[in-house]
């Protein structure tokens, strides 16, 4: 393009109008902020309405190829993200891009304003000018910045938390590749164990002892809960545990309470230093002989530290529970101490960690199968509330507290594989069995009996249809319901009762 301009002596000529001689100003102040914040709402529209077409034309390519990428990764890609969010080297690409595009969209901002300006201003409008660009660059800067740091806390978290290449375990599944996380099974057994563990405890002691056995295809569960004080446990035939200890069973002389399966954690270690190739010892000889118990081999662990447990929730914002039974705060009943509270029943009671820790661990006045119960649906109200909206705003806390209370075996490559399994778990049937002093002798226990109820459930399990439930049942707590009795004594066992819904196990109850 060219224009007709003349010299000094009057001559005419025609010479090529530059981007910077096109410029237009918007002929108010207003309309200058007005286009300034649809250029920060659409980077390269202002650039444009201020004339430099160049320019702007390039920055608003650049912009649409990026919407149209995001929108075409959120709408096709969504299981891709969620493996992304869990692999360190991406994590660290997302880290580093985030807040690069920030600083670029916050240039973009300041040049807009500054190309669309009126050349005479007042100094008010100087003031208001600045302080509408500050405003722009904020929105869009923080939410960037934020995501640039999650992406590096999260990284920070699968480093911490989850097993290395080198790291060593004596029972975790081996040929396990990207392409077949689960080694050829259709299904993968998860020990989740409850450490409680502090400073007036001599190492950790995982009274809370569940087994989730999970279907690789449907998501479809069970929670197997075995309880603390389970005793003449067996190991694997043929294992080294099994050749350590007379009979392969877990027993000997001296306290009971030392021979009870919540011990083997410290004491296999302990007394058999050395016996098992692992950076957790007490973590795989308790796999071992857990799996055994259940008839099952297990794969992978995690134990979550109670003494964390509270910041958990807390970070999460509380959970919600309904409560059947009174459950002590505190107290001891052997000691003959009063507890210090009590948490009353009621239908969705939101508890804050402190209350959560008591609901889960709270042992006065009740036995160990009211406080298994408990903690399945503590478990379970975590799962359903922990939302993306809620993990969102809280992940930082939630990250910051994971890294100290949690430990597991499972691989930090095998991540993307767990987190579609997750999801499948979220959609899918959720049955549970507590192996009870309903079911079990714990003291004597009849293991074919366990074994027996282990496969029926999961027989069952895998012939059911994944169905999705509330997080919290919307029983109405004014109707009159049949009254759960409290565990006492041992009741004949079923092998053939099938496992219990862990909706309907948590649902509001209370007992009379």
């Amino acid at each position: 393009m060219t224009e007709l301009v003349r010299d000094d002596h009057g001559t005419s000529s025609r010479r090529p109008v530059t981007d910077r001689r096109r410029r237009r100003r918007p002929a108010s102040f207003t309309s200058a902020l007005l286009l300034t914040v649809v250029g920060a709402l659409v980077p390269g529209l202002g650039l444009l309405a201020a004339g430099r077409r160049r320019l702007g034309a390039a920055v608003l390519t650049v912009t649409v190829a990026l919407l149209a990428v995001t929108a075409w990764i959120g709408l096709t890609q969504r299981r891709s993200v969620l493996h992304w969010l869990v692999q360190p080297d991406t994590l660290r690409l997302i880290g580093i891009v985030l807040p690069v595009i920030g600083l670029a969209w916050m240039v973009v901002i300041v040049l807009t304003y500054r190309s669309l300006r009126p050349r005479n201003v007042s100094p008010l409008q100087r003031i208001l000018g600045s302080a509408l660009v500050t405003l722009l660059v904020l929105v869009v800067l923080t939410p960037l910045a934020v995501g640039g740091r999650y992406a590096q806390v999260q990284r920070g978290v699968v480093q911490d938390v989850f097993a290395g290449s080198h790291s060593r375990s004596a029972t975790r599944p081996k040929n396990v590749t990207a392409a077949d996380p689960w080694a050829g099974q259709d299904r993968v057994n998860v020990l989740l164990l409850g450490g409680d563990g502090g400073k007036d405890r001599a190492g950790i002691r995982p009274d809370s002892i569940q087994v989730a056995s999970i279907d690789t295809h449907t998501g479809n569960t069970v929670l197997f809960s075995l309880p603390r004080n389970l005793e003449k446990v067996p190991f694997p035939p043929g294992s080294s545990l099994a050749k350590a200890y007379k009979g392969g069973v877990y027993a000997g002389p001296g306290d009971q309470l030392e021979w009870m399966i919540n011990s083997i954690y410290r004491n296999v270690p302990a007394q058999h230093p050395g016996l098992l190739d692992s950076d957790n010892p007490g973590a795989d000889a308790t796999k071992l002989a857990v799996g055994q118990a259940l008839g099952l081999k297990l794969d992978y662990y995690v134990l979550i530290n109670l003494q964390g447990f509270e910041q958990l929730v807390n970070a999460l914002g509380g959970i919600t529970v309904n409560i059947n039974e009174r459950v002590a705060i505190g107290g001891a009943t052997d000691e003959g101490i009063k507890p210090s509270g009590y948490l009353h029943p009621g239908p969705n009671q939101h508890l804050d960690g402190y209350h959560a820790l008591w609901f889960a661990r709270g042992r006065y006045g009740a036995d160990d199968y009211q406080r298994m119960l408990r903690q399945r649906c503590a478990m379970k109200a975590i799962i359903d509330q922990a939302n993306p909206g809620t993990v969102l705003t809280r992940y930082e806390a939630i990250a910051k507290t994971s890294k100290h209370i949690v430990l597991t075996d499972i691989p930090s490559s095998l991540l993307p594989a767990f987190v579609d399994l997750s999801m499948r778990v979220k959609g899918g049937d959720v049955k549970s069995i507590a192996f009870t002093n309903k079911i079990i002798k714990p003291w004597d226990p009849d293991y074919k009996l366990i074994h027996k109820r282990v496969s029926t459930a999961i027989t069952a399990s895998e012939k059911a249809p994944p169905t999705k439930k509330p997080a919290i049942p919307k029983d109405n707590p004014n109707k009159t319901a049949k009254p759960t009795p409290t565990p006492t004594g041992s009741a004949t066992p079923d092998p053939n009762a099938p496992a219990d819904s862990l909706a309907d196990a948590c649902a509001y109850r209370p007992v009379q």
